[in-house]
């Protein structure tokens, strides 16, 4: 294979003359894309098949929220040092290392004889977690010619939605049709082949030297530190909910088959967020970012009253995931933006920051869960989601009302990163075949055991 050799030609550029791409990086930014599609299935599976693996592992539903709040806690407690540690490494094999991680982690909870275990197994997950996301950004900048940099983060980027849209309610699905354990381990098989696929595909690339992290102090005199902690609470704030989406939907009216369908629903509403945030983060950023925060924070206040009603619950629920589908570009640009570190270290802060406050609102989730009733439970999220709109309003130096342009986060490739309906438009039939192939053998296993169940 002359892959090496072999190039295509883009008119993607932001000058008249073409851009040469070597087939070996089209091809490896489509392998990142796909891992970002599993790491996100990998990191959200136990939210759609909450109320399934409690019942079988003989823990209540709030017990079992625990599965998402060790997960972050491992992603907040090692992003940053490990981050850091592995900054010289080959980047090939560290991001095969993060799918490999993956693999290990849903194998371990689809053969998990107890609930203790399969937290041992998002544990795994959630170490792998911790490095994928700064690794797979910087990988996919890497790869490709610089003008091409804010398209090859926004192509990988799409795998999140993918995730979010496909990956999620598809694994809630076949949990539902098949039983949530061979769910998991298919999504564990599929990982385990696309390591292979990654240490056979992807370009090698160099580890760099120490980045720059900076200093507390540094964080809050540029702004950076507030950008963290209103994130902290966002995610916190989000999660107190969004933990126990499956079975508040049910508990709302919609028939317990329909679960995989109603995140679908929602994914597609965060979509649309993801787009309203590439209209808005270079033209009036913080505005949009008040404006969202506070839009969650009516939307969680709101469910509670309309819990009666299921086309009133999925309706405001919604309205919700569409305001929370903007924040996370904002977020993101905003600490890049600061200037007080240098980009990877500020993913890596705003990933721990994110996943600090997902085991917090998954935990604080469980104890509303436990004192107030499903029904009530969106209130306890709502108040953690307005401390995250007062900082943001208050710290102007993370959240400037005119923003300068920043060396590692250009107009044009903020653009590009946050243009995420066209990436994913454009992206689906490459993603598609690459998930077609590597999950052939999944639906031939598939159809296998359909046929000796008709039997």
């Amino acid at each position: 294979m002359t892959t090496n050799t072999a190039s295509i030609t883009t008119s993607v550029s932001t000058h008249t003359r073409p851009i040469t791409l070597t087939t070996q990086s089209v091809v490896g930014i489509a392998v990142l894309g796909l891992a970002t599609f599993f790491a996100i299935t990998t990191e959200l599976l136990p939210v759609g098949l909450l109320g399934t693996m409690s019942s079988d592992l003989g823990v209540t539903e709030s017990t079992m929220g625990i599965v998402i709040t060790v997960y972050a806690a491992a992603v907040a407690l090692l992003a940053l040092p490990l981050t850091s540690l592995t900054a010289r490494l080959p980047r090939k094999a560290v991001l095969v290392a993060t799918l490999v991680g993956y693999a290990v982690s849903n194998l371990l909870i689809a053969v998990a004889p107890s609930f203790a275990v399969v937290c041992a197994g998002r544990v795994v997950g959630g170490i792998a977690h911790a490095l994928f996301f700064s690794v797979a950004s910087a990988y996919a900048t890497r790869i490709v010619p610089p003008r091409l940099a804010g398209r090859a983060i926004a192509f990988v980027y799409s795998g999140s939605s993918l995730g979010f849209v496909i990956g999620v309610p598809l694994a809630t699905w076949a949990g539902q049709s098949l039983g949530w354990r061979p769910a998991v381990g298919a999504v564990a098989i599929a990982a385990g082949v696309l390591a292979a696929v990654a240490m056979a595909f992807l370009p090698a690339v160099a580890g760099t030297s120490s980045p720059h992290i900076g200093s507390p102090k540094a964080w809050a005199r540029t702004g950076l530190l507030s950008v963290v902690v209103a994130d902290l609470l966002l995610f916190a704030g989000h999660y107190v909910v969004y933990t126990y989406v499956g079975p508040y939907v049910v508990d709302a009216g919609l028939d317990s088959g329909m679960v995989s369908g109603a995140l679908l629903v929602l994914g597609g509403t965060g979509v649309i967020g993801l787009w309203l945030a590439g209209v808005f983060v270079d033209r009036a950023p913080r505005q949009t970012l008040i404006v969202s925060v506070a839009v969650m924070t009516g939307a969680l206040a709101v469910l509670p009253f309309v819990h009666g009603s299921l086309v009133g619950t999925m309706v405001v629920a919604g309205v919700w995931m569409a305001a929370n589908g903007t924040t996370g570009t904002l977020f993101m640009a905003a600490a890049i933006r600061t200037g007080g570190v240098s980009p990877d270290i500020a993913g890596a802060l705003v990933n721990g920051a994110s996943n600090i406050g997902i085991a917090a609102g998954a935990a604080l989730g469980g104890q509303a869960l436990s004192v107030v009733g499903l029904q009530w439970m969106p209130f306890a999220g709502a108040l953690v989601l307005v401390g995250s709109v007062v900082v943001v309003a208050v710290a102007r130096r993370g959240f400037p009302l005119h923003t300068a342009t920043q060396e590692h986060l250009s107009t044009s490739s903020i653009a590009a990163i946050t243009s995420s309906l066209a990436v994913v438009t454009t992206s689906i039939p490459t993603v598609s075949r690459a998930i077609q192939t590597l999950t052939g053998s999944v639906a031939v296993a598939t159809g296998s055991v359909r046929t000796r169940r008709s039997r």
